[in-house]
């Protein structure tokens, strides 16, 4: 079952139970997958990896009005954006350790051959396609200047 049918069964399930907070999540997760879709074409068909690419997007973006609202002192606001957050958490793959990390940011400096910082453009390129929605950008970043440093 693919991301955009697994949303698709839950948003009718948060239907059902008229859970409004997960319901208003799963139709922007369901919204922006349609975009995606129209705008390749019709008959257009998401794959996997685009998939979590969205659902990254729309928790990152929940995250980011979250800290905003947190800043303004609107609690209201701050709970319903970490909660729809959460929500759309769930369908993202399992964060990668630190230690796990570690070792698949060594294994892409071997096989491109990173000596210094200024090799971090080649690693950073390939992490990024490997590690996609397992690890935060920021967090690649980091480990990679720490191990080329």
């Amino acid at each position: 079952m693919s991301l955009t049918e697994k949303i698709a069964a839950d948003l009718m399930a948060a239907m059902k139970a008229k859970d409004t907070l997960a319901l208003e999540a799963l139709r922007a997760a369901k919204t922006a997958f349609i975009i995606a879709r129209t705008e390749r074409g019709s008959g257009a068909v998401l794959s996997a990896d685009e998939e979590v690419k969205i659902i990254h997007k729309l928790v990152k973006q929940r995250k980011e009005s979250a800290a905003i609202y947190r800043e303004q002192k609107r609690p209201d606001l701050y709970e319903k954006e970490e909660n729809e957050a959460e929500v759309l958490e769930k369908y993202l793959p399992a964060k990668i350790s630190d230690e796990e990390l570690e070792n698949v940011l060594k294994v892409i400096i071997a096989r491109v051959g990173a000596q210094t910082l200024s090799d971090m453009g080649k690693v950073m390129s390939v992490a990024a396609k490997e590690l996609a929605g397992r690890a935060d950008g920021r967090e690649i970043s980091a480990k990679v200047k720490q191990l080329l440093g």
